[in-house]
């Protein structure tokens, strides 16, 4: 069915394909959540200190 090199060739793709689905599936779940989360957080706290230098002054 399939040469050598083919075979080679296809283990590779499938491979890089499952390496691929693993690291959206990583960055899906994980690291844009985190990042949206940090920057709330971050944008709620600059406005906090915004607020409170106002009413400081």
């Amino acid at each position: 069915m399939f040469e050598f090199d083919q075979y080679l060739g296809f283990l590779a793709f499938l491979t890089i394909l499952t390496i691929g689905f693993w690291l959206m599936i990583f960055l899906l779940t994980f690291v844009v959540p985190y990042w949206l989360i940090g920057n709330l957080r971050e944008m709620f706290k600059e406005r906090r200190e915004a607020r409170r230098a106002e009413l400081e002054e």
